[in-house]
């Protein structure tokens, strides 16, 4: 379930048009406030200043009525509203119109330039490291690719045995997989199905999970140093920690209760356990931006740091977030002209020219509040690949 990728970045980053306009507000999964339409209110509130904008710039009321006419239709589409995440980002220009549900919620914002405001969606993509789920429901296994705003099905069904008889020689009833666990009078864990898992029925399962193991190890190989999650409850688990051989399986299982769980549900459940492992890279650029102060490799000020943006200097950007740079810059002699706000005549996004290029160089985007940046005399920083 990809929402948003690099090349629909890349897409709306190569549209230029004279105006184009972005919009985005927060919104609502369930509730009180979609019953109540406050996101489509919210809506109407940013097309309302969108028009005003436009109108100053000397378009009339038909022009900026047909402009913004795919923006109306949806706050008047009751439907649409229900079937929302925790933001809302609207690219118009001309007959070009990309609408994104995403798992972030915006601030409520909207942006009229020749380019698009794309700053808001660069959380998509850090922070949201690629993580496996291997799902071991009964006897339904499943395997995902993660990520904290997505998760996407691979095809496994040519890589491990269609049933348990494939591997063992007979097919256990599904009742059989239902693992309870209870303690004996001794401490130890017993597990139930028809019969206990130990013994002989213990190795038959292993043989299934050591044959899941041996088929996935070629898929895993391909992609070297992601994490494996495990989404088990504990019995199952143990046995399948027995016969792994992928050394970045995690050490905790995902215990999650199938029958009530949506994949959604697991999906979220299994970013919680996964949130603190791709947080640290995060710490460890912040770290790195320390470190290297003074040696020509960070920078601070937006003069400095477009300019090596365009160049693919740079490796990590940190903007303070919330917050924006105006002005005018002109990449033939990098000269930079920053101004007060975008009231300005013809000023755009500083910032969001350098977080864009920065992206589409590779680069990794953070948006940070102020506290956390590294240098918080300026809203802008940047740690250089050289």
């Amino acid at each position: 379930m990809p929402l948003i990728s690099k090349k629909e970045i890349v897409e709306l980053h190569d549209v230029k048009q004279e105006n184009c306009i972005s919009i985005f507000i927060p919104t609502h999964r369930a509730g009180k406030k979609v019953l109540q339409q406050e996101d489509a209110l919210a809506l109407k509130n940013q097309l309302k200043e969108v028009k005003n904008k436009l109108a100053k710039k000397g378009f009339h009321t038909d022009e900026v009525k047909k402009m913004t006419a795919p923006v109306q239709q949806l706050i008047d589409n009751t439907s649409f509203w229900r079937e929302q995440s925790d933001g809302l980002a609207i690219f118009i220009a001309g007959d070009f119109l990309k609408i994104f549900t995403l798992p972030v919620h915006f601030m409520e914002f909207n942006y009229i330039s020749n380019t698009f405001y794309l700053k808001p969606l660069m959380p998509m993509f850090v922070g949201d490291g690629k993580f496996y789920l291997l799902m071991l429901e009964r006897s339904n296994v499943k395997l995902y690719e993660c990520t904290e705003h997505s998760f996407t099905e691979i095809s496994i069904d040519d890589l491990i045995p269609e049933t348990k008889q494939d591997r063992v020689g007979f097919d256990y009833e599904e009742k059989n997989l239902q693992f309870r666990t209870q303690q004996t009078g001794t401490g130890q864990v017993m597990y139930h199905g028809q019969e206990a898992a130990t013994g002989k029925r213990k190795n038959e399962i292993k043989k299934y999970f050591r044959a899941i193991n041996d088929g996935l190890a070629p898929l895993f190989r391909e992609e070297t140093g992601m994490p494996l999650l495990i989404a088990a409850q504990n019995p199952l688990f143990d046995i399948y920690k027995e016969v792994n051989s992928y050394p970045n399986l995690m050490e905790e299982n995902l215990k999650v209760n199938f029958d009530d769980s949506t994949m959604f549900d697991v999906h979220e459940l299994a970013w919680e356990r996964m949130a603190s492992v791709f947080d640290q890279e995060r710490k460890d650029k912040i770290a790195l931006f320390l470190e290297e102060q003074g040696t020509g490799k960070t920078a601070i000020g937006i003069d400095k740091i477009i300019p090596a943006a365009f160049n693919g200097k740079v490796d990590a950007l940190f903007c303070e977030n919330l917050s924006d740079i105006y002005g005018n810059y002109k990449e033939e002699n990098n000269s930079i002209l920053v101004t007060q706000s975008e009231e300005n005549d013809g000023a755009i996004s500083l910032m969001n020219v350098a977080a864009i290029k920065t992206f589409i160089n590779g680069g990794e985007v953070y948006l940070l509040d102020r506290e956390e940046m590294p240098n918080p005399n300026s809203r802008i920083n940047a740690l250089y690949r050289y």
